[in-house]
């Protein structure tokens, strides 16, 4: 089996409300409601440990129903779980509204995820061979940046490769310098066009693209249906999305990030890289949740 995965980022969860219709605004709006572990870098790790992967997640949790409902969940999940317990804040929650085409809004309230420190960044788990996978809110988030800065660092100064989620796009947009610091301390960079708009300042995915690209090894950025765009070095790629019904789009970004980073960390041509994320994608938004299966 290949050196671990190391992912640090939010361990939420989602509460998801899938709408009859349009949403009554101050009114009421008939929703089928269900609840599932999330956050970007826990969905990532489950597609990973999904995908045959050793995986390691760090992340931070309070002492509530919700902290024990996300561990049991990840029990079976081949996912070893690094998480601080927070007595003082509670796990973090998501709010997840996913329309009648499927796109999903998401209200989140991080909790203990602000309590994240660095005590769970061990020497053991930053090994040489071992990939860092940073989710973007860690460095997003006042609070937890400076962790996210000491991983990046470790990881670097242990000769690990990194990946970096750039999350999304309003907090970006808010503070697109917390992204940029940390641009030349990875190797992969993943972002939608929303968040590669807010990160570079062009709408044009191409010529973010570009932009990116000029700092960041390899680069990709997610089109929903129009598929992704790749650079790798001099080559850039343009791979279409697989067809498929939409149920609820929470997670696929996560789950191309799993699966595009397996194939390029065995060595796979760009384009195949891109493909493999865009079938763990397509899994992901046929049904509603962000993992690979029910938890």
């Amino acid at each position: 089996m290949n050196a671990p995965f190391v992912l640090i980022g939010d361990l939420m969860i989602d509460i998801t409300a899938v709408t009859s219709g349009p949403v009554n605004y101050a009114s009421d709006t008939r929703a089928q409601i269900s609840v599932h572990p999330g956050g970007a870098s826990a969905n990532t790790a489950t597609w990973l440990a999904h995908l045959g992967e050793s995986v390691h997640l760090i992340g931070a949790l309070g002492t509530d129903a919700f902290a024990t409902m996300f561990r049991q969940s990840f029990e079976n999940t081949g996912v070893h779980l690094h998480a601080t317990e927070v007595t003082d804040a509670p796990t973090g929650t998501c709010i997840v509204i996913v329309d009648s085409t499927g796109e999903r809004t998401m209200l989140p309230d991080p909790g203990a995820n602000s309590f994240l420190t660095q005590s769970k960044i061990s020497d053991s788990l930053f090994c040489a061979g071992s990939h860092l996978h940073l989710s973007g809110y860690t460095l997003l988030n006042p609070a937890t940046r400076a962790v996210g800065q000491i991983a990046l660092a470790r990881a670097r100064a242990g000769n690990l490769t990194c990946s970096l989620d750039t999350a999304s796009a309003a907090p970006i947009s808010a503070n697109p310098g917390a992204i940029r610091e940390a641009l030349g301390q990875i190797d992969v960079l993943l972002a939608n066009t929303d968040e590669a708009a807010a990160l570079t300042g062009f709408g044009d995915p191409a010529q973010a693209l570009a932009a990116l690209a000029e700092v960041v090894d390899t680069v990709v950025i997610k089109c929903g249906p129009q598929g992704a765009l790749a650079a790798q070095g001099n080559q850039h790629v343009k791979v279409p999305a697989l067809p498929t019904k939409v149920v609820d789009t929470t997670g696929a970004g996560d789950a191309f990030t799993a699966g595009f980073l397996v194939s390029w960390r065995a060595g796979a041509p760009l384009t195949e890289a891109v493909m493999a994320g865009g079938r763990e994608a397509t899994q992901a938004i046929s049904r509603v949740g962000a993992g690979p299966k029910a938890l």
